[in-house]
């Protein structure tokens, strides 16, 4: 079976997205190749679960409010989905859907960050009905 192992946020305003991720998450960000056409993204320390990703500047229009998602949804581990969201939105982004329960998993939450791209947020919760 495979695995994702790598993302990519499509951003018009990297600069701004970077910033966005890094007072939401605490993400890191180093440029690598060519000036001004991608960051890597430290999402976590070596050996603790998860994946790194990067930063690519957007090759056409940001994603239209209400357009369903066509792509894949990266959803990223919190302690609270509800202050997540809340920061998230203080941050400049948006709430795409709000809290709700995943039955014996956790809460979810959905976001935009100020481009238009859709994420998720989740706290583990066995408890959540």
């Amino acid at each position: 079976m495979r695995r994702v192992v790598h993302f990519e946020v499509h951003a018009s305003d990297p600069e701004r997205t970077m910033r966005f991720y890094t007072e939401l998450f605490g993400w890191k960000f180093q440029a690598w190749g060519p000036p001004n056409t991608y960051w890597l993204i430290t999402t976590g320390e070596q050996g603790q679960a998860g994946i790194d990703g990067g930063v690519v500047p957007r090759r056409g229009a940001a994603p239209t409010d209400g357009q369903p998602v066509n792509a894949f949804v990266c959803t990223v581990d919190v302690a609270s989905a509800k202050d997540s969201l809340a920061k998230a939105i203080a941050l400049g982004g948006s709430e795409a859907l709000p809290v709700m329960a995943i039955p014996g998993m956790g809460w979810l939450a959905y976001a935009k960050d100020p481009d238009g791209t859709i994420f998720g947020m989740m706290q583990s919760d066995a408890s959540a009905a």
